[in-house]
């Protein structure tokens, strides 16, 4: 997210100069599509046991949806350069944090508990996502 933002700002700028802010989406996308297969070309020479052991999911982590939202948001926002990078470093915490609390409770929920066979699968882990953003719920507002 941080590399995404430190790369999407100054774009963004110029395509606010040359008064084409409208293909701000289309572009953001194709930036973000360069830098995932920098990241992989990087990580295969440099960490060639994690590249391998992440495997397809490297590219799919990379390019989620979240990564060009908070370029977008920063932009929208009308963040300057180092409040974008801050947002963005603060953002991919918050996911990582969610992602980890997601993965312990499916965790828990799988390995301890007698789950129906029709709510195995896909069914649980939905369930297991609404009670989480439920409870994510109650931070709102705590900070204004």
């Amino acid at each position: 997210m941080v590399l995404a933002t430190a790369v999407t700002w100054p774009i963004q700028q110029l395509l606010n100069k040359f008064g084409i802010g409208y293909l701000q989406t289309v572009v953001f996308i194709l930036v973000i599509a360069a830098l995932v297969q920098l990241v992989e070309m990087f990580m295969k020479k440099s960490m060639p046991a994690l590249y391998k052991s992440l495997g397809i999911f490297l590219p799919l982590i990379t390019t989620n949806c979240a990564v060009l939202g908070v370029c977008i948001t920063n932009i929208d926002s009308s963040y300057n350069y180092l409040e974008s990078l801050v947002n963005a470093f603060g953002a991919g915490i918050g996911f990582l944090f969610a992602m980890v609390v997601m993965a312990g409770v499916r965790t828990k929920l799988v390995d301890q508990s007698r789950i129906p066979e029709s709510f195995r699968g896909v069914p649980i882990v939905l369930i297991t996502a609404a009670i989480l953003s439920l409870s994510f719920m109650g931070f709102n507002g705590m900070f204004s």
